[in-house]
């Protein structure tokens, strides 16, 4: 608990350099990835102080509609499952004092398994903490301006795009899903259909919660 609130306290004065409304591009490059399994849990949900209420079911469902929505555009030649664990979250509420300038977050595990290898990619979770963008609608506070709804939706979806962050990182520095040399394929635009879920092994991988 004290550890996801001193995370939380931390994130406050970290401006995030994300922008995840770039789902009409093609995105970077990931060698040979295909999404298969987008498995999101939330076993130890902890709610940041200062903040709105909302259930594991809400922010699982809102984890896997951001995941999928810019992950089902790669179509290489591999599966690979991603597991998040969401960890924590703040959704800053309404009539907290302007000065304190309020700001939502969300802390998350995330895990890469190889499909074919039926291994993780990464034996610890890789721990991402986000913040909201900053904009006209969140510089006072999100929860003067947002509904709860509205900040999951935008925090999901810098979570999203940070997963792709390490991912990309991962592919140059550690060769993940066949290095540069699979970067061969052009990624699929965000309004299409993804057939390689389809595609994915029965078995679902467990989702690391423990850093």
């Amino acid at each position: 608990m004290f550890r996801i609130i001193a995370l939380f306290c931390l994130a406050f004065f970290v401006a995030a350099c994300t922008n995840p409304n770039d789902l009409d591009k093609a995105p970077e490059p990931l060698g040979d990835f295909a999404l298969g399994h987008n498995v999101v849990v939330a076993p130890n949900l902890t709610k940041g102080p200062v903040s709105r209420d909302a259930s594991k079911e809400e922010w699982i469902a809102s984890m896997k509609s951001a995941v999928d929505e810019r992950f089902s555009r790669y179509d290489g030649d591999k599966l690979y499952h991603l597991g998040v664990s969401i960890e924590g979250y703040v959704l800053a509420m309404p009539g907290v004092p302007l000065v304190a300038s309020p700001k939502s977050a969300l802390i998350i595990n995330v895990t890469a398994w190889d499909d074919a290898a039926g291994k993780k990619l990464n034996e610890e979770p890789e721990q991402i903490t986000v913040i909201e963008s900053i904009s006209g609608e969140t510089v006072l506070g999100s929860g003067l301006t947002q509904t709860k709804e509205v900040q999951m939706r935008n925090l999901s979806r810098n979570a999203a795009k940070l997963i792709q962050n390490w991912l990309v990182r991962q592919k140059y520095q550690e060769d993940w899903f066949g290095g540069t040399a699979a970067d061969r394929k052009p990624a699929k635009p965000a309004s299409a259909p993804a057939d390689a879920t389809a595609a994915a092994a029965a078995s679902v991988p467990a989702v690391d919660s423990e850093s």
